[in-house]
């Protein structure tokens, strides 16, 4: 069995691949008939366009990035907050459930020992 070279794109190429998506601005499903269009595997396209996404948001975090990081810290800070108010209120229910649990055990207890009577009565008569 031969051994399968990969073909190579120069920079280029891949940045007018890229583009081109870009350019269309539809979905990723569009990326497969640009792919075909271009004769190369939709995945690898699908690779290249991504990796244009992270440079491009690594290169643009020192202007806008600071807003976005913001609102993203603002966010986990809202989601903490609403975490703690629902586990104070977890515990409030499970405090419930417990204390409703221990009276069902005494509810029970009590209906166990009066059939317990009611059996030793029936047999002594």
């Amino acid at each position: 069995m031969a051994g399968i070279t990969r073909r190579r794109f120069d920079p280029e190429f891949r940045a007018g691949a890229v583009r081109i998506v870009k350019e269309t601005g539809k979905p990723v499903a569009h990326v497969a008939y640009v792919a075909r269009d271009l004769g190369i595997n939709e995945y690898t396209l699908h690779n290249w366009v991504q990796m244009d996404r992270l440079a491009a948001e690594q290169a643009g975090g020192d202007g806008g990035g600071g807003k976005l990081k913001e609102s993203a810290e603002e966010e986990l800070a809202r989601l903490r907050r609403e975490k703690a108010e629902l586990v104070k209120q977890h515990a409030k229910e499970k405090a419930g459930w417990e204390k409703e649990r221990a009276e069902l055990e005494d509810e029970r207890d009590v209906l166990k020992r009066s059939v317990v009577l009611g059996v030793k009565e029936a047999m002594g008569r």
